[in-house]
């Protein structure tokens, strides 16, 4: 009597396990519509077996081709019973349920074929592709097509452009390589990019947190350009406090991309940066959740659906105004660091900073790779965060109303003082 090889039952498992979960799933989705489609869970599970079982023969016996005329005969059934339901319900010809079952039936094999951990990550996405038919159809709808043609144009710089640029430096400064500045572009791009969408996915209405957490991947300057101006709207103090939340959840997010930014730029950077950084973010976050958390007392903290004024941030053209601005802080640097003393560094960051941190940090992150200086590039790239932080205060001291403004400027306040503490321990 031959022994049961356990692999192989284990795969046959694995293999029935898959077909019934994307089965369960479409037995479920033919429940609530009503509608009966050409697979349901036994089918499911039907096909799995048969993916795995001419896999498994065509392994042993039958050759590749064994398990293709499998498919094939899979493959005419699944049309066969699509051609009958299209007859029966003209107005719902939808292809998922039959493209859901060849994708189980190759799963099947794919487990034969040795891969099962490959198989069930791709069985698990197969039943939540098909699960969250509405929600994927839902944010659909919120892309414009101002979107599509933004994340077309990265694509394009990233894939197309990137690889036709010299990769050395071209100046005799020798800081200006063109393919690590257009590919640090790209980089600030598509986390800007990925802010952007997060906003145009999950809204303003949410809640001022939720706004500044995914406005601030965006920016954070818009962020606080765009409460300030609602708290015109809104002056009370329950106002306030919310407004005041979704504000410093949005530089709490500032201070956190600068890490993530500095960990795929100069990752040697970031255990010297993250320990005050980190601090800034936490206590910066410590104060979000005080203003939340009083505010919530009082009401549900909401938002306006206008609170937020982010538009898409890639095209081309601000590209390449980024790259020359880049560019120009590269250089001012590099003749900062060569003929004047160090604290000119500190002055070229917070005049930087002015405007936005990420090119300032792209540069002193190069720099610090290059030199190994990482206590001043640390202490630079605080300089510029700061000066940052305290724009975006004046910004909501000037535009903003009621008690927002006190009470963003205890909180600015906090925090230049956390800096200054930290200057001092670390120093």
């Amino acid at each position: 009597m031959t022994a049961i090889d356990l692999d192989v039952a284990q795969g046959f498992l694995v293999a029935l396990l898959i077909g019934a979960l994307v089965g369960v799933e479409r037995e479920k989705n033919q429940t609530a519509s009503g509608h009966r489609t050409i697979a349901g869970l036994r089918t499911f599970i039907l096909l799995a077996q048969f993916g795995s079982l001419s896999a498994w023969v065509s392994l042993h016996h039958g050759g590749p081709t064994l398990f293709a005329v499998a498919l094939v005969l899979v493959g005419l059934a699944v049309i066969t019973g699509h051609v009958l339901e299209s007859r029966m319900r003209p107005d719902a010809p939808g292809l998922s349920t039959e493209f859901a079952a060849l994708t189980v039936f190759l799963l099947g094999g794919v487990v034969m074929y040795g891969y099962a951990e490959v198989a069930v990550a791709l069985g698990i996405l197969t039943s939540a592709v098909l699960a969250f038919k509405q929600p994927l159809h839902g944010m659909v709808a919120r892309v414009a097509t101002d979107d599509i043609y933004a994340v077309l144009k990265l694509l394009i710089a990233s894939f197309i452009v990137l690889p036709l640029l010299p990769n050395r430096a071209l100046d005799p400064l020798g800081v200006l390589n063109p393919y690590l500045l257009w590919l640090l572009v790209i980089l600030i791009s598509g986390l800007s990019l990925v802010g952007y969408v997060a906003v145009r996915l999950l809204g303003a209405a949410h809640g001022t947190v939720l706004t500044g957490f995914a406005g601030g991947l965006a920016s954070s300057t818009a962020v606080s350009l765009g409460f300030a101006r609602q708290s015109r709207s809104d002056p009370t103090s329950t106002g306030a406090d919310a407004l005041a939340a979704g504000i410093l959840t949005a530089w709490t997010v500032m201070f956190v991309r600068v890490m993530v930014t500095i960990a795929i730029v100069n990752r040697e950077l970031l255990p010297t940066l993250a320990k005050d950084f980190g601090v800034l973010a936490l206590v910066t976050a410590l104060l979000a959740g005080f203003f939340y958390l009083r505010g919530l007392r009082r009401r549900p903290v909401t938002a306006s659906g206008d609170a937020l004024a982010v538009r898409n941030p890639f095209n081309l053209v601000s590209a390449m105004q980024f790259a020359l601005l880049f560019a120009l802080v590269l250089v001012v640097v590099e003749l900062t660091r060569r003929h004047a003393p160090e604290g000119g560094i500190y002055v070229v960051a917070a005049i930087a900073g002015l405007t936005e941190v990420d090119a300032i940090t792209l540069s002193l992150a190069q720099q610090a790779r290059e030199t190994g200086a990482f206590e001043i590039a640390t202490r630079a790239i605080g300089v510029a965060a700061l000066a940052n932080t305290l724009v975006k205060f004046l910004l909501v001291a000037v535009l903003g109303r009621g008690p927002l403004r006190p009470r963003l400027a205890v909180a600015t306040a906090v925090l230049i003082a956390v800096w200054v503490l930290l200057g001092v321990m670390f120093s």
